[in-house]
């Protein structure tokens, strides 16, 4: 495979954003950004073996979740996604049409939020392939919808519902057998083709003040960072989080407690926003039929994540969830 004929062929025909000066052809891209808004920037890595298996998902799967989940830390902005780079490492055990199908799945989702491919760096490898995305969006300049921004008394909630992708990936390793078709269907759609919550980061970050941060290592995890972040403490409802009808139904027979607290990958938003914001937040996630629901309150008396049961006093919720670095 010759390097920049492959470059070439997965270079897109058109721009997307009239302020892309050099897109792909030159040693950088140049593109002139909105005086008015704040630029946001985030980057993210998929390694073979470790985010994905060759054999259990598409080229094309891997394309579209390679960019869906980095579109997702731009949602958790409160951004708009707007151009990104890929950098991709190559080994010589897959082919040039299966590198333009992962492409060629970064460009639907990119199509669907209107992105550019601007750049990035192609190299070979010896092992495994290596997909790194790098995403540059735009957030209006009062826009903080930061981890910190958690206050006494706020509403928790969280976007859609939480546990499907989990599942999904238990399915797919063979840990979890179901026999219904339509719901194996469901849950590892949900985990190969994640969709991230921009239109609901949008509203969010309309309201006066709000944390958030998207559900990629589980929603323990996330909910331990903003609680540390903001120096709270956090009372989470168990019997408030939303749960999927096909979830639901496994319920009866799996405990999916796991897959809801430290499965990770559902790609949601959960934050926190004060009473007032939240009544505005419903009204309008609700006029744009997006799933938002309330699963707890932020106190100053606690530290840490704190899980009720049945109105019971909370049992401390464990930081745990997906890490490099932990076995």
């Amino acid at each position: 495979m010759d390097e920049f004929d492959f470059i070439n062929k997965i270079t897109p025909k058109k721009r997307n954003h009239p302020n892309i000066k050099m897109g792909i052809g030159d040693d950088a891209a140049i593109y002139r950004p909105d005086s008015e808004k704040d630029q946001v920037v985030c980057v993210d890595t998929m390694v073979e073996g470790v985010h994905f298996l060759k054999h259990l998902s598409t080229p094309y799967e891997i394309g579209y979740k390679a960019l869906a989940v980095n579109i997702s830390d731009i949602a958790a902005m409160g951004g708009v996604p707007l151009y990104y780079l890929v950098a991709i490492s190559i080994p010589n055990t897959w082919k040039e049409s299966e590198l333009i199908d992962i492409f060629q799945g970064m460009n639907e989702i990119a199509s669907h939020y209107n992105m550019s491919l601007i750049g990035g760096d192609t190299v070979s490898t010896s092992k495994d392939l290596v997909v790194t995305v790098t995403v540059i969006g735009e957030v209006e300049q009062n826009v903080r919808t930061l981890r910190s921004e958690a206050e006494d008394g706020d509403i928790v909630f969280v976007t859609g519902t939480v546990g499907d992708s989990s599942a999904g990936l238990d399915i797919l390793l063979g840990k979890y057998v179901i026999d219904d078709a339509s719901i194996k269907e469901y849950l590892i759609e949900r985990h190969k083709r994640p969709t991230p919550q921009v239109k609901a980061g949008r509203i969010i970050s309309s309201v006066k003040r709000a944390s958030l941060n998207d559900i990629s290592d589980g929603l323990a995890s996330e909910l331990h960072e903003i609680a540390e972040s903001s120096r709270v403490g956090i009372m989470i409802n168990e019997e408030d989080l939303p749960i999927s009808q096909e979830l639901s139904q496994i319920k009866q027979t799996c405990d999916i407690t796991k897959w809801m607290f430290y499965g990770g990958e559902d790609f949601e938003l959960v934050g926190t926003t004060s009473p007032e914001s939240w009544e505005q937040l419903k009204r309008l996630c609700n006029e744009q039929s997006i799933k938002i629901t309330k699963i707890g309150y932020v106190s100053k008396k606690y530290t840490g994540v704190f899980l009720m049961k049945n109105d019971k006093d909370g049992e401390p919720l464990h930081k745990s969830g997906f890490n490099h670095f932990k076995k």
